[in-house]
């Protein structure tokens, strides 16, 4: 059976392990992927038609936003294509997370910013883990 080429975009988009999610001009959820589900415990229901405040700290959010609608107005971010970004992420149980995530601006097409979309992976265990080793260094550095 062959499967169409929107249909098999849409099946990569939903099912991947990494979360996907795109926000509209004002920061709401309109897509909210398997992988989202996943890493922040919000379902799609959950999750879509919500801002993006959901999943970032709170101490964050008016940084963010600044960013977010300054991006929205000039339609450029000052993050490249393919630079992945590392932040702090908040879980619906309230756990913090670390991610690291590359964003795509959307446009029309007559170039008018629409929204962003944000891939992002949870890299706590291996932020935890550099930590240790950081401080396993530190403190063998300052036994000599």
């Amino acid at each position: 059976m062959t499967i169409g080429a929107a249909n098999f975009f849409e099946a990569i988009v939903r099912n991947a392990a990494d979360a996907i999610i795109y926000a509209d001009q004002n920061g709401v959820i309109r897509l909210w992927n398997r992988g989202a589900e996943r890493i922040f415990g919000y379902t799609e229901g959950e999750a879509t038609g919500q801002t993006l405040d959901i999943i970032i700290p709170e101490r964050l959010r008016a940084r963010h936003w600044e960013g977010y609608r300054s991006v929205m107005k000039s339609g450029e971010s000052r993050y490249g294509e393919g630079q992945v970004l590392a932040v702090p992420g908040i879980r619906k149980d309230g756990q913090r997370i670390s991610l690291e995530f590359s964003i795509l601006t959307m446009k029309d097409e007559a170039g008018r910013m629409q929204g962003m979309t944000a891939i992002m992976r949870d890299v706590t265990a291996r932020f935890e883990e550099l930590r240790a080793l950081r401080k396993q260094l530190a403190a063998s550095h300052d036994s000599v």
